[in-house]
């Protein structure tokens, strides 16, 4: 694949004062989905495991359109790796992750970023789970800035306190943060504060992009992002998960089907919501609506499959390589209109 070498020099910011700026991710269902991560603890074993899948993973959503080379290290910290008994392998994993996503970045031109997310140990009422979650993203947050990223992404996160956590780590290590909050059922973060309230701390701290990734769907994301979009001058990011919420189920958490009686728990989430997932064409109109309200960083997170971060990109006026093989219906046996289709095949497309 050839190399993007305008990206090569060029900063997040400086990237994003020009126009949009997709990333990809997604990664954890993606392998989930092919049989290398287990759902639930979610874990990226496949770091370590199968590294070589990872670096592909990675080429193949630039492929399709990713400004950005995000390194796996989403829920690679001290507490996830302790619940599943490889704490021992903390430190490779991050470094195994950082190393594939920069060997990618550089050979394609993009930008290379570290990941932290949310620990799910933060907890407001116990003052020891603040010194451990600063921990944990100092350590990350160190890695990434020893490998050389280009800016570090705190994501997926709750609590306003433990979002300052993570960006305190990553200003302390002079890196351009992007951190996005991922919003439940109410338009809330878990301490109470509305989403708006919560932004503009974050824009106060020193946050270079805010926004919002995860947990929502276009349909359910899009309102907050408008009000954020309204309070904040800073640049802002959106990358919903790629299924159909709606008002009643905000969340893919939340989503519900009433037409299969054979889900373990009746719950859709992690591993039956295939019946809610948006189409391609959903997720280009989301990022033309988000940009042109001003949201230049754009992506899409768990659920997303290449064919979907290739749809953002043309909606935006890309066309990165996958475009090459962007559906061209004209050539199809009954469906098509080239004339090299036989009449009687055309004829017959009423009957499919």
């Amino acid at each position: 694949m050839a190399a993007r070498k305008s990206a090569k020099s060029t900063s997040l910011l400086a990237r994003l004062a020009k126009g949009p700026v997709i990333c990809a991710e997604g990664y954890l269902f993606e392998f989930e989905r092919r049989g290398y991560l287990q759902a639930g603890a979610f874990v990226p074993e496949v770091v370590l495991e199968h590294p070589e899948l990872v670096e592909q993973l990675h080429r193949e959503f630039v492929h399709a359109g990713s400004d950005v080379v995000e390194a796996f290290t989403y829920y690679a910290h001290r507490a996830k790796l302790r619940l599943i008994g490889r704490e021992k392998d903390l430190k490779a994993m991050n470094l195994t992750a950082l190393k594939l996503a920069k060997k990618v970045a550089r050979d394609t031109g993009t930008l290379f970023a570290g990941d932290i997310c949310n620990t799910n140990v933060y907890d407001p009422k116990d003052s020891k789970s603040e010194k451990a979650v600063r921990g944990m993203f100092e350590e990350q947050v160190g890695w990434a800035a020893d490998a050389g990223v280009d800016f570090i992404i705190a994501e997926t996160i709750g609590y306003l306190a433990e979002a300052l956590l993570a960006l305190e780590a990553i200003k302390r290590a002079k890196k351009t943060a992007v951190v996005t909050f991922a919003i439940h059922r109410d338009d809330i973060t878990r301490e109470g504060l509305p989403v708006v309230e919560a932004m503009k701390h974050l824009e106060g701290a020193g946050a270079d992009v805010i926004g919002l990734n995860c947990i929502r769907g276009p349909r359910t994301m899009m309102p907050l992002l408008r009000k954020i979009r309204r309070a904040v001058k800073c640049e802002m990011a959106a990358l919903p998960v790629p299924y159909r919420t709606s008002r009643k189920q905000p969340t893919f958490q939340s989503l519900q089907d009433a037409d299969c009686d054979c889900i373990p728990g009746e719950r859709p989430f992690p591993t039956a919501l295939d019946p809610f997932t948006c189409n391609r064409y959903e997720l280009g109109e989301f990022a033309k609506e988000a940009y042109g309200l001003g949201i230049r960083y754009l992506g899409v997170c768990c659920g997303a499959g290449p064919h979907h971060i290739r749809a953002v990109a043309e909606a935006l006026g890309r066309h990165p390589p996958a475009s090459r093989y962007s559906p061209d219906m004209s050539k199809h046996a009954f469906l098509g209109t080239h004339r090299q289709v036989p009449k009687s095949y055309k004829a017959y497309a009423k009957h499919l």
